[in-house]
């Protein structure tokens, strides 16, 4: 089984684009914020703040009025970004991990003119007759399906990415489980290079 991931150009009706804008800017607000309480736990106090803290702080943050814009769109891309930061600082129970090893610099805050994604896993979307319905979406994206996903192959997770350039793109993984292996062939070839004639053996 291989992992493999297709990229398509999409183009959302303006009610998809609204929705997904307004997903991108909270999932872009929530990295930020717990990249902001991770930064000062460390720097200030030496404390190491993990998913587990910064998704106790998102289910807070949801619950104040002046961020229960946070409830209008799918929590599962919110979630997702918390996991991808965790991905840059060390695990609660591993010293031996990419920042704090020396493998990767600090994390970056995210900026708005650099566009956004973000990943909906098989909670938050619907794969219905070759369509693709994401969640708090009543119709399909309009994607340009430029090539055909490998047959009986099902997304497993779908990112939906807006570049600096206001350029849609949704990039569908999927676990590919056919055998692409070459068979091996049994005939052998001979040569003679003295008069440079092949001979074919069964």
């Amino acid at each position: 089984m291989v992992e493999k991931a297709y990229k398509f150009r999409f183009y959302p009706t303006p009610e998809q684009e609204n929705l997904l804008l307004r997903t991108l800017g909270c999932v872009r607000l929530i990295y930020n914020k717990a990249l902001a309480a991770r930064t000062q736990a460390w720097y200030k106090n030496k404390e190491r703040v993990g998913y587990k803290q910064t998704s106790a702080m998102l289910t807070h943050w949801k619950k104040q009025d002046d961020l229960d814009f946070l409830t209008e769109v799918s929590s599962v891309p919110l979630q997702q970004g918390l996991r991808h930061l965790q991905t840059a600082f060390p695990a609660e129970c591993c010293a031996n991990t990419n920042f704090f090893s020396g493998r990767t610099k600090y994390p970056n805050f995210k900026k708005k003119r650099n566009g956004g994604s973000a990943e909906f896993t098989k909670s938050a979307f619907k794969w219905k007759e070759g369509q693709v319905y994401l969640a708090k979406c009543a119709e399909p994206l309009p994607i340009r399906w430029s090539r055909q996903l490998p047959p009986d192959c099902l997304p497993t997770t779908i990112t939906v990415k807006l570049d600096s350039c206001g350029r849609w793109s949704v990039s569908l993984r999927v676990n590919d489980t056919r055998d692409l292996k070459l068979k091996p062939v049994k005939k052998q070839i001979g040569i003679d290079a003295r008069n440079c004639q092949f001979s074919y053996y069964q």
